[in-house]
């Protein structure tokens, strides 16, 4: 038994889904049509007793104002032919009072009980003659009980014939239901079997451009807004590959040419008996300069490789103290640049990686610095923010600022403008910036500065 149930458990999980609807469907229309034959056969069944109780009613009030005060045994009819009227008798609560010659009504004890007026009247389902017949016993006099009979062959007929054509109308419900069934899974399921075409061609394509077919405005549903969600999944999908894509070959192209410069004088420097110490050394440079770069270059690659911070490493940082450390750092690496500092006197503490917060500024300053020419400043600026609003950073400067046309690009992974190509740098300063700052829950965006120069302004 415990198999058997196991199976149909293992059969409900991994059926095939349009199977297992189509039988739901077929079994709850089949169950609600066989219940509706079973319930119209009860009523007509009840009806035709129901007429045929009032009928032997009538004659049994005929039958005691005809025969009143009657002797125990048969009155009037005969039971034995259809068309004769009905058959009655007279029984005695005692025994010992019925006649030599018994009728042709059967005389059970419950008879007796309403002859003594012991027991209500009731009705009794019989056979005479070898003929069904149906049989009201009621009171009658003082002692004694009326029994009459009716021929019952029209009502069993009629409730067979009823019986029967209810049976081919639940067998045309079931037939009809399992087409219904099947017609609900294939129309039901439809957008679901598009959902998974989709999903297999993606699979067997890699190609996440296809989208699910949707029906007109007006019509969406539980399956529609699915198939809406998954579309959405495939855009961002897409967007996703793409962005690997251009990430893959922008990286290839940005490490070409020091791969290149490295494998240069990397095969110089191996026939460095050719050359003069002055020439090794300038190749030795070069290479020393090549590797840092390229280093640079894959730990920036790596950075963005990150989606989220680490919640251990996450505590509560006070941007005060963080940027005038990373301002004294900008200094040390920009001896020419002057950085002015500005931070409010209460304390300011948001939640974040000290780390990743620290590489976020020192890229801020070293992108401002690197437009900056010397002698000129660059603004740091620190707000607690107003109640409601969380703290703003902003970093200005005033070099050649941002041309419109490269503003919506500034913060796109190796995106360099015109006026950056002849300065050093691989284009993922700044798009590692805004990635570590949505990752604290941040802003940054990039504008025009008033009067020149630009500016970045990170908005916790």
């Amino acid at each position: 038994m415990s198999g058997g149930r196991r199976r149909r458990r293992v059969w409900r999980r991994r059926g095939p889904l349009r199977t297992r609807l189509a039988l739901s469907v077929t079994a709850a229309v089949a169950l609600v049509a066989v219940g509706v034959c079973v319930a119209a056969f009860l009523v007509v069944r009840s009806a035709l007793y129901e007429q045929l109780d009032l009928s032997l009613t009538q004659s049994a009030r005929l039958a005691a104002q005809r025969n009143p005060g009657a002797a125990p045994g048969p009155l009037a009819g005969e039971c034995r032919f259809l068309a004769a009227p009905a058959c009655a008798e007279v029984v005695a609560a005692d025994p010992t009072e019925d006649p030599a010659t018994p009728g042709l009504l059967p005389v059970d004890p419950a008879a007796r009980e309403v002859a003594a007026g012991r027991k209500a009247p009731y009705y009794t389902n019989i056979t005479v003659a070898g003929y069904p017949a149906r049989m009201l016993t009621t009171d009658y006099a003082k002692g004694r009980a009326l029994q009459v009979a009716l021929r019952a062959d029209t009502v069993e007929d009629g409730i067979e014939e009823a019986a029967q054509w209810l049976v081919l109308t639940a067998v045309i419900g079931v037939l009809l239901a399992a087409l219904l069934g099947s017609w609900v899974s294939r129309t039901g399921l439809a957008p679901v079997a598009r959902l998974t075409a989709t999903a297999e061609r993606i699979a067997a394509t890699r190609d996440a451009r296809h989208r699910i077919d949707l029906p007109p405005p007006g019509r969406e549903d539980e399956i529609t807004r699915l198939a809406t969600s998954f579309n959405t999944m495939l855009g961002e999908l897409e967007q996703s590959v793409a962005a690997q894509r251009q990430l893959v070959a922008d990286a290839s192209h940005e490490l070409r040419t020091p791969l290149t410069a490295l494998r240069t004088n990397a095969e110089l420097l191996a026939r460095a008996d050719r050359l003069t110490p002055d020439q090794r050394d300038r190749a030795s440079a070069a290479l020393g300069r090549q590797l840092r770069e390229v280093t640079g270059l894959v730990n920036d690659l790596i950075e963005l490789a990150r989606d989220e911070e680490p919640q251990p490493l996450v505590e509560q940082v006070r941007l005060g103290a963080l940027v005038e450390h990373c301002a004294q750092a900008a200094r040390t690496h920009w001896p020419a640049v002057p950085f002015h500092v500005r931070v409010p006197a209460e304390p300011v503490v948001v939640p974040g990686v000290p780390a990743r917060l620290s590489r976020l500024l020192g890229n801020l300053l070293d992108n401002a610095a690197k437009f900056s020419g010397n002698g000129l400043p660059v603004e740091v600026e620190l707000a607690a923010g107003l109640p409601g609003r969380g703290p703003a950073l902003t970093v200005r400067d005033h070099g050649p600022g941002i041309s419109p046309e490269d503003l919506p690009h500034v913060f796109d992974r190796f995106y360099r403008a015109g006026a950056a190509r002849a300065l050093p740098g691989s284009g993922l300063g700044l798009a590692m910036a805004r990635q570590i700052a949505r990752a604290h829950s941040a802003e940054l965006m990039a504008e025009a500065a008033p009067g020149g120069g630009a500016l970045f302004r990170l908005t916790f």
